[in-house]
């Protein structure tokens, strides 16, 4: 009677826990996907491949046109402070701020702009843009959830530049209409990596900077310094269904194995 009663006990356990893996598994697996996998724009912006970048609570979605060579992209963040900015670059020569192509985007007179800058030096910016390598199109920029802002552009690359150094960061004030120096905590230093615009899982190497470009790891006095080792990020694709059915996947095989079980009791 006593191992009886003992099997019936064992059997309710597992199939509590079943029903707790089966309810908790969607909830788990959406915070396993990433911040980058749920988010949602206006209509008429979607991209293919999303990345939660690892510093700053950053975000990017991207589409890469390979048969043009163009990206279109949305960076997300929150600024450092209400009415502060948010700003994200590629690097052609180095893996630090200096020769980065930047995208800024913060307020001026009340509404958002975004501003090209080609951050040759360690000095303040300017209230307006500065050429930079790349044709840069569709800048705008709006507010997202949680107070984040999001910049949007799309950016025309040489070919078969597939793999970039990234920079992004934050900032806290806009003084006379251009973006302040943001803050040189751990987060804004490590704001920086490799990304690959195809997705792929391993990146190739980042661009080796050229003969007379800045050092990694320069410091100054720029309003937008990045400088510390990299944080590689590669890029995820956004979720299909298949892919959520794939993930889901170990949870089948635990209730399979706790069925079975359950049968030998």
């Amino acid at each position: 009677m006593a191992s009886a009663m003992t099997q019936q006990h064992r059997g309710r356990a597992i199939l509590q826990l079943a029903a707790v893996l089966l309810l908790a598994s969607p909830a788990a697996m959406l915070a396993a996907a990433g911040a980058c996998e749920s988010a949602t724009f206006p209509a008429g912006k979607s991209y293919t491949t999303c990345s939660d970048l690892p510093t700053l609570g950053a975000t990017l979605h991207w589409t890469y046109d390979a048969a043009d060579s163009s990206l279109s992209l949305a960076f997300t963040a929150k600024p450092a402070a209400t009415g502060g900015w948010v700003a994200w670059g590629i690097n052609p020569t180095g893996d630090g701020m200096k020769g980065a192509q930047t995208l800024i985007a913060f307020k001026q007179t009340g509404a958002y702009v975004v501003n090209t800058y080609n951050l040759t030096g360690y000095g303040p910016l300017g209230a307006a843009s500065t050429p930079i390598a790349y044709e840069a199109t569709e800048l705008a920029a709006d507010d997202g959830d949680n107070g984040t802002v999001r910049l949007y552009g799309k950016l025309q690359l040489p070919k078969g530049m597939v793999t970039v150094n990234h920079i992004w960061q934050v900032g806290s004030a806009v003084a006379s209409n251009a973006p302040a120096k943001h803050a040189f905590g751990q987060e804004n230093l490590d704001a920086k990596g490799s990304l690959s615009l195809t997705g792929a899982d391993a990146p190739e190497a980042a661009p080796a900077p050229v003969a007379g470009a800045p050092l990694s790891g320069e410091s100054g006095d720029m309003e937008t310094q990045v400088a510390a080792s990299p944080a590689p990020s590669g890029g995820k694709p956004s979720p299909s269904p298949s892919a959520a059915a794939y993930a889901s996947s170990p949870v089948l095989v635990v209730l399979l194995a706790l069925a079975g079980f359950l049968a030998i009791v």
